[in-house]
């Protein structure tokens, strides 16, 4: 494979997505079991995953979901919440055949008093099963009638026999879950201003503080920067003898810079690739950046392309990240430089799959650590060839097989996908008319119910 040839998406082999139900999958019904408050913690995409779970859990327990709450926690010092980055009326409507969903609890009117519902707060086991929120949590909303799950984050196991129910999330998080229009509109615009001249490729260069930090990875660095990165360990992260040789053996430090470049060098790549770098605040300042941009010297990021106040003013926040998402997301290729604990990155990776097979190019960490190590220690005789074959080796964006520990965030083949013409009946494509059926399941349940015959003509189609 050549480098000309990345810019094109990956070979589907017939596949296309789909998250449409495929099976009998009846409407929310009127009278709920009650509400479902959760309030989502961490970064965007790991709130991301979230939201699509809570979602689930209120479909299975048959709730009315109240919006979510995004935890304005102290990284992101961002107080913004759902409403300040997603478009709620696009969310609510587009999920208005899975569940229901409201911006707050209503008051309830008894004995001619008006009483706001209390949540029950309950923390739900990490990962826990659909049975918990069938027996534990639907116990303590039939008792209150409304329970609170705090904190939210890989609180629904990711793995469910259930393939309609994968499809929900699928349904959240690709259809539902669209960014504020301003958001979209300022995406857009880098994206517009990046494709005047060409391709382009987004790498989301995950050599940051925290990063570092995590994976122990600190000796590369002068005296003063290895000790605030151990004084960030110690405080963030429990404690555990980290050795970087080792951990750099195995492949598990970020990429470098410099080491970035050189991988897309060995492929082919060359000084006229615009990049645009999706990342934090990276570690080690311009030192460790200049043998990347000798390599690669049209590197931008949205600050370089669009100076506009508003990224300014929000680039930590919410905005910046949700900016950097959607331009990952609409690149012609992107790479991630540490998809190991990085929300952000595996996230993008099931997005671009989803999206239409989008290339994406991911260092094999462990099989290069070796090459690279020899090259510092002076063996650089067939270095390229070597990067080249490891790269070759790896997936390009096409649909595979999901095997632990990749998560269905990162990879929801095959269930939220369908063939045209399948060898298995299962993979076949829903039919084209499938929201005018859920459509038509919805007017009958709402004209069957005299309260609502009023609402009947104001449901709206959304596409799917």
């Amino acid at each position: 494979i050549n480098a000309e040839e990345l810019w094109e998406s990956a070979k589907s082999s017939g596949w296309r997505p789909s998250s449409a139900p495929r099976s009998d999958w009846p409407p929310p019904p009127r009278e709920t079991n009650g509400y479902l408050r959760v309030r989502c913690n961490g970064g965007l995409n790991q709130q991301r995953s979230a939201i699509c779970n809570a979602v689930l859990a209120a479909r299975i327990m048959n709730a009315t979901l109240v919006l979510p709450e995004l935890d304005a926690n102290s990284f992101w010092h961002d107080e913004s919440g759902f409403q300040g980055i997603y478009d709620v009326e696009h969310f609510i409507q587009t999920l208005k055949y899975d569940v229901q969903i409201v911006e707050s609890i209503p008051e309830i009117r008894k004995n001619g008093k008006t009483k706001k519902i209390k949540g029950y707060q309950l923390r739900p086991p990490r990962d826990a099963p659909i049975e918990w929120y069938t027996t534990v949590a639907l116990k303590k909303m039939q008792e209150h009638g409304a329970i609170y799950l705090t904190p939210f984050s890989h609180r629904l196991a990711e793995e469910i026999d259930n393939p309609e129910y994968q499809r929900l999330r699928c349904r959240v998080n690709y259809h539902a879950l669209r960014f504020k229009p301003n958001i979209m509109q300022l995406s857009e615009s880098i994206v517009d201003k990046l494709r005047a001249q060409g391709h382009f490729m987004s790498i989301h260069l995950r050599f940051e503080k925290d990063m570092l930090a995590f994976a122990g990875c600190i000796d590369i660095f002068n005296l003063e920067e290895q000790s605030i990165l151990k004084k960030y360990r110690k405080e963030n992260f429990a404690e555990k003898r980290l050795v970087y040789k080792e951990r750099r053996a195995i492949g598990k430090c970020p990429l470098t810079p410099e080491e970035v470049g050189l991988i897309l060098h060995a492929m082919g790549f060359d000084n006229s690739t615009r990049i645009y770098l999706a990342a934090g605040e990276l570690f080690g300042g311009e030192g460790f950046m200049k043998p990347f941009r000798d390599l690669f010297p049209r590197l931008e990021n949205h600050s370089s392309i669009d100076s506009s106040e508003e990224l300014v003013t929000n680039t930590q926040g919410l905005l910046g990240s949700a900016v950097d998402y959607m331009v990952c997301l609409l690149s012609d290729i992107f790479m991630p430089t540490y998809d190991g604990p990085s929300n952000f990155a595996n996230n993008l990776l099931g997005h671009r799959l989803y999206y239409g097979f989008r290339t994406t190019i991911r260092p094999d960490r462990k099989a290069l650590a070796p090459i690279f190590i020899d090259r510092e220690n002076g063996r650089t005789a067939g270095f390229e060839e070597a990067v080249r074959r490891v790269m070759l080796k790896t997936n390009f964006g096409g649909p595979h097989k999901r095997v632990s520990p990749e998560s269905f965030y990162t990879n929801s083949w095959p269930e939220c996908f369908c063939q045209v013409s399948p060898k298995n009946p299962a993979d076949k494509c829903p039919p084209d008319n499938v929201l005018e059926v859920l459509d038509s399941r919805l007017e009958n349940k709402v004209t069957s119910d005299p309260e609502t015959l009023a609402e009947k003509n104001s449901t709206s189609r959304t596409e799917r």
